[in-house]
């Protein structure tokens, strides 16, 4: 959670200011064939740079050199055996706990650190990549700018709000109020086609052989996310939860029994002698890193949300659950029908609550009440202000001045009315629990990483012991590819969470 008013909001500015045109004829790298299009390879370079400093700001960068040289160095050796190996390459881990990976236009492909840690090999791992840089090679992302232009999108809207949504899983899991308008269009906007995923399954295919590794990979790849997935939808039954699509790679990229049969196929039609796999090498690299949310975004004990870096903590109502994604913090109600949403005010709103109020929220109307909470100052204002439409709309929302003079927005919100009144009770109890991080707190907001293990005699159970994780033994199963049944041998190397 990096708590900022701009979730989107800048790439649809940008985009706002780009005209589409009728295209022209451009030949297609992988294919050989012309294609009418809006973007020349110049118009991806550009727009995929600019939209990159956007995924940055939004998402942030895991903060270790030695993993960010490890994926950029097998992604640029993936990319020089492609069909664009004159583009200029880049390749980033995310520091987010979403099990993903996507691709811009122009040659700048994302991974997750989430993903990462249910990958079992740099194979895995280079089977995942290649599968986006395929989609950049194929001009995946120029083909949906082209078709978008009818329905009066710009460029950048096609492509890099596409990208951008697509590497939130698109449903966004949840998002309450305004957010629900931008997550169904990027429904639309964000979806490869069922040839274009086929295509890329193809060349990542072509990509692994090329560099020596079985392209058999991305099959593993594949169940190991469908596992997860597997893994997701047993936890939700079990705490009476609807069923999420979830935010993951195999949620952006459909696939179902067919296509995977496909990339079976596809891979049986490989045969020579393959590097080897890559094991020892990538758990020595993943050994270390986040997993779950991390330090800097915040994490999640139980019940409670603790963020050493703003020295905040907030608790959610029984039964509510907590929300915490790259741009703002939700608490959210066992029905998923209200939510407790809170947000940075921008420094350019103001130094206090009265400015922020007056620039941010823009009331027409209302009344504003000086509260403590926790020991820190407060205003709750209650009125009205004009939407976009100028007609009147309610507004609560409380301001709380945080460590180091941040303010902070707190808004309840819900899908109707009646929502919001049966939650009353609870949003008040989730408002007052905002407070500064105690010391004690501080210490239990220690980020879990993963490390490595021999595997014991004891097995997964043994493990489990030891492991900080909720439903530990079956987490470490599905992080080293036992979910469903069998286990490593006595002595190997396994993944372990810490």
């Amino acid at each position: 959670m990096k708590l900022s008013f701009n979730h989107l909001v800048r790439p649809l500015l940008l985009a706002s200011a780009l005209l589409t045109g009728c295209g022209s004829a451009v030949v297609n790298p992988v294919t050989g064939q012309a294609e009418r299009s809006v973007m020349s390879e110049q118009d991806e370079i550009t727009q995929g740079a600019q939209a990159h400093k956007e995924v940055l700001q939004e998402y942030g960068v895991v903060k270790d050199a030695r993993v960010q040289t490890y994926v950029n160095n097998l992604g640029q050796r993936l990319a020089k055996l492609s069909h664009r190996n004159q583009l200029q390459w880049h390749f980033t881990v995310l520091d987010s706990p979403e099990i993903n990976a996507f691709a811009l236009p122009g040659g700048y492909v994302y991974v997750t650190r989430g993903i990462m840690a249910y990958l079992q090999s740099e194979a895995e791992l280079a089977g995942v990549m290649g599968h986006e840089i395929g989609h950049v090679t194929a001009r995946h992302g120029a083909q949906r700018a082209t078709r978008q232009q009818d329905a009066g999108l710009g460029v950048l809207a096609a492509t890099v709000l596409g990208a951008v949504l697509e590497s939130q899983g698109v449903a966004g899991a949840g998002r309450l109020a305004s957010d629900v308008s931008q997550t169904a269009a990027a429904g639309f906007i964000a979806s490869y086609g069922r040839d274009q995923e086929l295509q890329a399954d193809t060349l990542g295919a072509e990509y692994l052989a090329r560099s020596a590794y079985n392209p058999r990979n991305m099959i593993h790849v594949i169940a190991a996310l469908k596992d997860q997935e597997r893994f997701a939808a047993d936890q939700a039954r079990a705490a009476g939860r609807t069923v999420s699509t979830g935010n993951n790679w195999l949620a952006s990229h459909p696939s179902n029994d067919q296509r995977l049969q496909q990339i079976t196929e596809l891979a049986d039609q490989y045969r020579g002698d393959y590097v080897d796999e890559g094991r020892s090498r990538y758990l020595k690299v993943i050994s270390g890193l986040a997993f779950g949310e991390s330090a800097e975004q915040g994490v999640t004990r139980g019940q409670h949300f603790y963020h050493p870096g703003l020295g905040i903590a907030l608790t959610a109502p029984v039964g509510w659950k907590i929300q915490n994604d790259a741009t703002q913090l939700a608490l959210v109600s066992a029905a998923g029908d209200a939510a407790l949403m809170v947000r940075v005010a921008p420094k350019q709103a103001g130094r206090t609550h009265d400015e922020v109020i007056r620039n941010l929220i823009k009331p027409s109307q209302g009344n504003a009440e000086r509260l403590t909470l926790n020991g820190l100052q407060a205003t709750r204002f209650v009125g009205s202000r004009a939407n976009a439409q100028g007609q009147a709309q309610s507004v609560d929302a409380t301001l709380v001045s945080g460590p180091d003079q941040t303010i902070y927005v707190l808004i309840p919100a819900a899908k109707n009315a009646t929502a919001l009144r049966n939650a009353n009770v609870a949003l008040a109890q989730a408002r007052s629990s905002f407070r500064p991080l105690s010391a004690s707190e501080r210490a239990a907001a220690k980020p879990w990483v993963v490390q490595t293990a021999p595997f014991p005699r004891g097995g997964f159970a043994q493990l489990a012991k030891t492991s900080p994780v909720p439903n530990a033994q079956a987490q470490l199963r599905l992080i080293n590819g036992y979910y469903g049944s069998g286990a490593p041998t006595v002595g190997s190397l396994v993944k372990v969470i810490e």
